[in-house]
């Protein structure tokens, strides 16, 4: 009989720790970013799938059409919203429109890539994009010197990246006494950079070094440069895209400024579960760049 207790005292010890393992991955974590629709975002979303998979939980990734698409955004997030997950991460389109979708939501928020000065924020896991832009800017500088004539291509009006990325670009001008000779929203696109670079070049033909928002909008301006048939013009992208190494490895670009966006997803997923968990998590998360030109593209190829 005592025999048998034990047995069966085991067997509910058993039950009791698989109910509580269960219990355990049992957390809802959806995930907005800022769209699906560009090989950046797809990389984030790989990291994000992959912390999920070692998680053991289902995660639930969405995006709008384009960066531009704020609204979708906003309605993609309220519908996630809706069904009361544990957290979200969210890599904003717009600030204030985020904030607003966020309401009353009493989970945890991550946000990823892009900062939000969303007050209740849990953490913010991504680049500094202002101390990434300002590392491209002083490389582009130092090719000309004190003769250099910067445009700068930046991204969406309004976006709290594209801000910082324009602020790091100028600082890094200004630290050499110089000032942009232009600077026009490329609207995050290869088709709005090439109509911005296309524009600026009738405006401005002095211009000898562009510094770009993303490598669609390095992409854009090389292709108005190429059709302009416009020589010595340095192009500086910014995501490290497969497309933007082909590009170096070609000698069409000059550079791109990496981020390491599998590696962001990811860690903005694992941080929202370790807070849902309950454990301590650091409000800014940094995650490193590095520089690719042709002396180094070969080892991140």
């Amino acid at each position: 009989m005592k025999k048998l207790f034990c047995m069966l005292l085991t067997l509910a010890l058993l039950v009791t720790a698989a109910a509580a393992a269960l219990a355990e991955d049992d957390v809802t974590i959806v995930v907005n970013l800022k769209t699906l629709s560009a090989e950046y975002w797809q990389t984030v979303k790989s990291g994000c799938d992959e912390a999920a998979a070692e998680l053991g939980i289902s995660i639930e990734v969405q995006g709008p059409a384009a960066e531009t698409e704020i609204a979708e955004q906003v309605s993609q997030i309220e519908t996630q919203l809706s069904q009361a997950p544990d957290a979200i991460v969210i890599a904003p389109d717009d600030n204030d429109a985020v904030i607003g979708a966020i309401g009353d939501y009493a989970g945890v928020v991550v946000f990823c890539d892009t900062d939000c000065t969303y007050e209740n924020k849990v953490s913010f896991v991504g680049t500094s994009n202002e101390d990434a832009a300002y590392k491209g800017g002083v490389y582009g500088v130092g090719i000309n010197g004190a003769d250099t004539k910067a445009f700068i291509i930046y991204g969406q009006e309004g976006d709290n990246t594209s801000n910082l990325r324009k602020s790091g670009y100028e600082k890094a001008l200004a630290e050499a006494g110089l000032e942009p000779v232009a600077e026009l929203s490329g609207n995050n696109t290869a088709d709005g950079a090439m109509r911005a670079m296309e524009d600026t070049l009738n405006a401005h033909p002095e211009i000898n070094l562009v510094l770009c928002h993303n490598d669609d909008s390095a992409s854009g301006a090389l292709t108005a440069i190429e059709a302009a048939g416009v020589e010595g013009i340095t192009v500086i992208g910014f995501n490290g895209d497969s497309f933007a190494l082909d590009l170096i490895e070609q000698g069409k670009l000059q550079a791109t400024i990496a981020q390491q966006p599998k590696l962001m997803g990811y860690q903005a997923v694992m941080t929202a579960y370790q807070a849902v968990k309950g454990e301590a998590v650091e409000l800014n998360d940094p995650v490193d760049v590095a520089l690719i030109t042709a002396e180094n593209v070969a080892e991140y190829k």
